[in-house]
């Protein structure tokens, strides 16, 4: 039997295999808590473990010695889009992002490959890998291994190594009152995604949905020596309200997000007023709701925007006032030009007040 699909046999999109795509497969965040709720704190029992699982950080972080701690991390998914080679990319971008997040710089990464063999071409497969080297030689770091199997729907992901200063690590649970919200990257990738998927996104929406998605994170290695950055963390799967719920949790303050400053993909809020938007806001907003308050005066389509989920989004900082300058020239001196402040963080309960 052929092991592969016939010469001039029409070649399946790769949304078409999937059940979902991007960060938008992400098991949702109540679900999630729920199946670690039982997890033993392993920073108690193993004292080198800086960063564990205990506060829904970005990635494990191990400290070597005084001068070195690891930054160990892995993400994979399912096509977000149709060209295995941007598949390849905005996946690779995506799993290096926890590294940046956590103020660490990528030293290796593994492939992690599940392939339906038999129904996609080998060369369409191969693209896929390719994107995701050229995004890794971009970081400066080798494919140096990694893992395949013949699966039933397309996933492909890293498993990423990164070191940083056992100092200078940047918990998504440290922030503190007083401390400003800066957003790398525009919003709305989820929502293009889903016009891509019913093949009404246009050239340009791809184009900027594509650039936003494989723009390495890297001003987060930079962003971890200033003093003023107390904390860090990406959007992806949970959407904004919900990384910022995690920041505001992990420090226990409340976190006010601007509607008004939030910058945006070209096209996304007019998609979700025509009805185009991922199942995974709803999965987002049943998941943490009770914890966000919406104003009274924001529009119709904002809840669905606020809990889009991301595939390789932003880096979300908290930030001394006195250092937010620094951070967003940081952002700007590496190509982030949407880099903005969108809020602040202040004594109160653990949640987040959208105005």
């Amino acid at each position: 039997m052929n092991d592969k699909p016939a010469i001039g046999a029409a070649v399946p999109r790769l949304t078409s295999l999937s059940h979902g795509g991007g960060c938008g497969c992400k098991i949702a965040p109540g679900v999630l808590s729920a199946l670690l709720a039982r997890s033993t704190p392993l920073t108690t029992v193993f004292p080198n473990l800086l960063v564990g699982t205990e506060t829904a950080d970005d990635a494990a972080v191990y400290k070597l010695n005084d001068e070195q701690a690891i930054v160990a991390t892995t993400d994979f998914f399912m096509p977000i889009v149709d060209d295995p080679y941007d598949f390849g990319r905005i996946a690779a971008t995506n799993a290096l992002s926890d590294v940046y997040a956590m103020g660490g710089k990528p030293i290796l990464a593994l492939a992690l490959v599940g392939m339906p063999i038999n129904v996609l071409p080998h060369d369409v497969i191969a693209q896929v890998l390719r994107g995701g080297e050229d995004v890794c030689a971009a970081a400066g770091i080798p494919v140096a291994g990694g893992h395949s199997i013949d699966s039933v729907e397309p996933i492909y992901g890293l498993a990423a190594l990164g070191v940083v200063h056992p100092e200078r690590v940047k918990r998504n649970a440290s922030a503190r009152a007083g401390d400003v919200l800066v957003l790398g990257k525009p919003l709305g990738v989820g929502v293009l995604s889903a016009a891509l998927k019913k093949e009404i996104l246009g050239d340009a929406g791809y184009k900027a949905m594509v650039s936003a998605a494989t723009m390495l994170n890297k001003p987060g290695a930079t962003l971890a020596e200033l003093p003023g950055v107390h904390a860090m963390t990406d959007v992806t799967g949970f959407g904004l309200l919900g990384h910022t719920l995690e920041i505001a949790r992990g420090a226990n303050l409340t976190a006010r997000v601007q509607y008004a400053d939030l910058p945006w993909l070209p096209g996304v809020q007019k998609f979700v007023e025509e009805g185009v938007f991922t199942g995974a806001s709803g999965r987002n907003w049943a998941s943490y709701g009770e914890s966000v308050t919406l104003a009274p005066g924001l529009p119709e389509s904002a809840r669905t925007l606020l809990t889009d989920p991301q595939t390789s989004g932003g880096l979300l900082v908290a930030c001394a006032p006195e250092s937010v300058d620094d951070v967003l020239a940081i952002f700007r001196a590496d190509g982030f030009s949407d880099a903005r402040v969108i809020g602040e963080l202040s004594e109160g309960p653990a949640r987040v007040e959208a105005l």
